[in-house]
């Protein structure tokens, strides 16, 4: 497309990014933690009914909370299209991570803060920066055309719980599987493989999450007097959690095929160290090339471990521990399957008769895009020009999003394709997590130009 065409909604978006700078951190202010034992839920519903009222604001003007059978709210609106025009639903999600250790922050998790031409605060990139950019797109839109509506027909999702895997949303559409007729979804949840290159999602690995929990004792006791012949049920965690790895590092969870290759671009590794922060001297896990390891293989990571702090600790045994594991899943394996397997080898891998207790998730299942339909063609080139690339390029993503899965099963005839402002730098899930606000721009005008041109077609 020409530059001309690109240049009306280019412009729009760009004076219209103050505002939505200043929006992301309102936004950003509110911890919208989606679990009660470390954020009162009156904040998510204060995030929720912020992302609500902005939407009403950018035109969608029939949008409301809707509750979810986790307890969680999730922002839905509705504005119709012009007569034959595609519906588009646009997704992103409110809540976010816990802040893990705010004194790894260099500046207060929960407050904007810019540094470097990066903008750090939890949730800045994941997900609300890309909020952010589904709003600024709206208005552009209704800037250019100079009318209250919109070329296609606007469908808003907005998840409030996502990050914890509780499945509220998942569960909601499931029971109303003929609430959210559309065309194409926009899922605003993934990122580019580089700042400035603009990239579509077309694998996610799922979810197979566990808490683990070892119990030997009735109650601690002192070291001295018992240990050595008391089980440490923190040595029996550790012992099981080793089982799960070879000396390499690859995943030798017992039935679990781990040697899948993935076929699309490559991640070269000397660029991942960089990416990913390995210090000097660290290896990369296993001898695979690091696209298998990320988008086709299972990955387990150990996410919490609930034992004493080296801080105040006491000379005893202790009398139990825990673990949160973390089991990605790449495309071509079932999520529960893979958790029974896992669940399987801890349990046999429990030492000394120390008492076991699991409690799952619900598993999340991976995804593969379409890549073939009308509306990836339009976005990529929508992407590419926005973003004054040559191409668009496709990748795989490590995370998991089990919405897609959902989203295809409701709407079985539907393109789902996979975006956002999320890059390497951006630090998802981790102390310091930024965001470049040229990202979120350049995300805005490709989206406009997408509902723009998808909407021309009809």
């Amino acid at each position: 497309m020409s530059e001309t065409t690109t240049a009306p909604l280019a412009q729009a978006v760009a004076g219209l990014m103050e505002q939505g700078l200043r929006e992301l951190a309102d936004l950003v202010a509110i911890p919208s933690i989606a679990d009660p034992r470390q954020v009162p839920p009156e904040r998510c519903v204060e995030a929720a009914t912020w992302v609500r009222d902005a939407f009403r604001d950018a035109g969608v003007p029939d949008t409301e909370l809707v509750e979810t059978p986790d307890g969680t709210y999730a922002v839905i609106g509705h504005r119709p299209g012009p007569q034959g025009a595609p519906t588009v639903l646009l997704y992103a999600h409110y809540d976010v991570q816990p802040p893990l250790d705010e004194a790894a922050w260099t500046t207060p998790p929960f407050e904007l803060t810019e540094r470097d031409g990066r903008l750090y605060g939890r949730g800045a990139a994941d997900c609300k920066g890309n909020i952010i950019a589904h709003l600024t797109a709206l208005r552009a839109l209704r800037e250019v055309a100079k009318i209250d509506g919109f070329p296609v027909g606007i469908r808003v999702v907005i998840e409030g719980s996502e990050e914890q895997g509780t499945g509220g949303l998942e569960h909601y559409l499931l029971a109303h599987p003929d609430d959210l007729p559309v065309d194409v979804v926009l899922v605003a949840d993934a990122g580019n493989v580089a700042l400035g290159q603009p990239t579509l999602t077309v694998s996610l690995r799922g979810s197979a999450d566990v808490e683990v929990e070892v119990a030997t004792l009735r109650g601690a006791v002192h070291s001295g007097q018992y240990g050595g012949a008391a089980p440490d049920p923190v040595a029996a965690l550790i012992a099981m959690l080793a089982s799960l790895r070879g000396p390499d590092g690859v995943l030798t969870i017992d039935g679990l095929d781990a040697t899948g290759t993935w076929d699309g671009v490559d991640y070269d590794a000397d660029t991942f160290r960089e990416d990913a922060g390995l210090l000097d001297g660290v290896e990369i896990t296993g001898s695979a090339r690091v696209s298998d390891a990320l988008w086709a293989r299972p990955a387990l990571t150990v996410t919490g471990f609930d034992v004493p702090n080296v801080v105040g600790a006491v000379n005893a045994v202790q009398p139990r521990a825990a673990a949160r594991l973390n089991l990605r899943v790449p495309p071509g394996m079932d999520s529960a399957e893979v958790q029974d397997l896992l669940v399987a080898h801890l349990e046999s891998h429990v030492p000394w008769g120390a008492h076991l207790t699991i409690t799952r998730d619900t598993p999340g299942g991976p995804f593969r895009a379409r890549t073939d339909g009308p509306a990836f063609a339009v976005l990529s080139q929508a992407l590419a020009d926005a973003f004054a690339a040559d191409v668009t390029v496709t990748s795989g993503q490590g995370g998991s999003i089990p919405l897609c899965n959902v989203f295809q099963q409701v709407n079985p005839d539907a393109e789902i394709v996979l975006m956002g402002a999320e890059e390497p730098a951006s630090n998802i899930h981790a102390p310091n997590e930024s965001v470049h606000p040229a990202e979120i721009e350049r995300l805005a005008v490709g989206e406009a130009l997408f509902l723009q041109r998808l909407g021309a077609q009809a």
